[in-house]
């Protein structure tokens, strides 16, 4: 099949195209991981984004379907230098041509995607548009420039789950049960089965919920999830923060991290080509401590912008110096720009993380 990618500078690609036919338009990320394709694939902050691996052979251990953060595949679209058509896995159960044909997302090999991450970093993260089943590069080029900004787009309304549930953890303590309300921005499932093993139940709210729905199920800890997109769309869980600061613990990861400081008064940007990847050091200010981070975002906190005097930045990013980290001083409120549930890992910080969050959350009691 005919594939065909194009940039907003013009640029056009040709290669193999696998999956689903079709057409579609998103911002080009690269990421860096050499593994956890499926993972990534499925992770709801990749909405209205055409994925780029940087590793050059993707799919070589199949996909097993125990590995996915959401219900389907989130990516618009997936490049790839080589897609692997015969994998070799025990717990295989299909293939990455499979998986993206049957969850209706297209795919494009055969691209120098060294080329395009290098464009990527010198130019900043750029409009595309893929079109599998033709080889027209005018056409690409003119989806890709004809699209919306990522900042003016609602995207996540398009991840949230529709209507609230509780999980109920096994190992919770029946006399002194713990509720997480967890705000689903895009949530990673990783993310709840960090919270269930450690005895929390979790209600998962959408993202959009008013104060009064998550006051009516009476939280120990509110929890803000990642998502897609800029954070200055998540209005509705900006407005939680601020309501439930005082009241209630409240953690938050990735776009969550962004929700809770633009609450606090900070700040945002966009960064050129954001952090994608599973090798990010992040230095903790308190421990010294350099941890090793699973992250995916295009934008960051202005750490110097917070109103309130009370907020410190915690941990950063000792690659570029962004933001990685806050807390409150005087309030039971802290968030992580990474991903210390990341599957793949590494894992170095997420028994550090969601223990803290277990004893925010038992606190209350």
């Amino acid at each position: 099949m005919n594939a065909v990618l194009g940039l907003e500078d013009g640029t056009i690609i040709k290669g193999t195209g696998f999956g689903a036919e079709g057409i579609v338009s998103g911002e080009l990320v690269f990421t860096t991981q050499y593994t956890g394709y499926e993972e990534a694939l499925t992770d709801p902050s990749y909405k209205g984004q055409i994925l780029m691996f940087t590793y050059p052979l993707i799919g070589n251990y199949g996909v097993s379907g125990n590995c996915m953060e959401s219900d389907a595949v989130k990516a618009e679209g997936l490049v790839v230098r080589e897609a692997c058509p015969k994998p070799s896995h025990h717990l295989g159960k299909k293939t990455i041509y499979e998986l993206m044909e049957d969850e209706g997302k297209p795919g494009i090999a055969g691209v120098d995607t060294r080329m395009l991450t290098i464009k990527t970093r010198e130019h900043g993260t750029m409009r595309a548009a893929l079109i599998n089943g033709s080889d027209d590069g005018e056409e690409a080029v003119r989806l890709a420039r004809a699209q919306k900004s990522i900042s003016d787009i609602d995207f996540i309304s398009q991840v949230t789950c529709p209507e609230p549930f509780k999980l109920e953890s096994p190992f919770r303590d029946p006399n002194n049960p713990l509720n997480v309300v967890l705000v689903d921005c895009g949530r990673k499932l990783s993310i709840e089965r960090s919270l269930l093993a450690r005895g929390m139940d979790v209600t998962v709210v959408p993202g959009n919920s008013s104060i009064s729905t998550i006051e009516s199920y009476d939280p120990d800890l509110l929890f803000i999830s990642n998502g897609p997109g800029d954070p200055l769309q998540a209005q509705d869980a900006i407005s939680a923060v601020k309501h439930f600061t005082g009241e209630l613990p409240i953690v938050g990861i990735c776009l969550g991290h962004q929700i809770m400081s633009l609450a606090l008064g900070a700040e945002t940007y966009k960064l050129k080509f954001g952090h994608r990847g599973a090798n990010q050091p992040v230095k903790d200010l308190e421990t010294g401590i350099v941890h090793i981070t699973s992250q995916n975002h295009g934008f960051a906190v202005d750490g110097d912008s917070f109103e309130e005097a009370e907020v410190e930045v915690t941990q950063y990013n000792t690659n570029d110096k962004t933001v990685e980290g806050i807390a409150h001083k005087y309030l039971d409120m802290f968030s992580v720009q990474y991903h210390p549930d990341a599957h793949p890992g590494p894992m170095d910080s997420e028994k550090i993380f969601f223990e803290k969050v277990l004893k925010l959350a038992g606190g209350k009691k």
